[in-house]
């Protein structure tokens, strides 16, 4: 049985969002973690107001970033150091 139920990493502990159904007490668990994709706007000066303007103006660009062709900028730090080290 795999059973996954999402939860944060606080203070050596891992708090689950919701409890899972049917899972026995003492069920041995397996924790993997995640990292974030969020960026933190507040800490660059931009606040929720800002960042729905920001998205809206910058929508009309989404189809290009999305299209497969893109991906290769997807690590350009690491192809640029790659190229670099030659």
């Amino acid at each position: 049985m795999l059973v996954s139920v999402e939860g944060i990493y606080h203070n050596g502990r891992v708090e689950l969002r919701e409890a899972p159904n049917n899972i026995p007490e003492g069920t041995r668990v397996i924790v993997t973690f995640v990292g974030s994709n969020e960026i933190d706007l507040e800490s660059q000066g931009i606040d929720r107001e800002h960042a729905k303007v920001l998205k809206a103006n910058l929508a009309t660009f989404s189809d290009d970033w999305d299209s497969p062709e893109m991906s290769v900028y997807d690590n350009y730090d690491n192809a640029k150091a790659h190229l670099e080290a030659r």
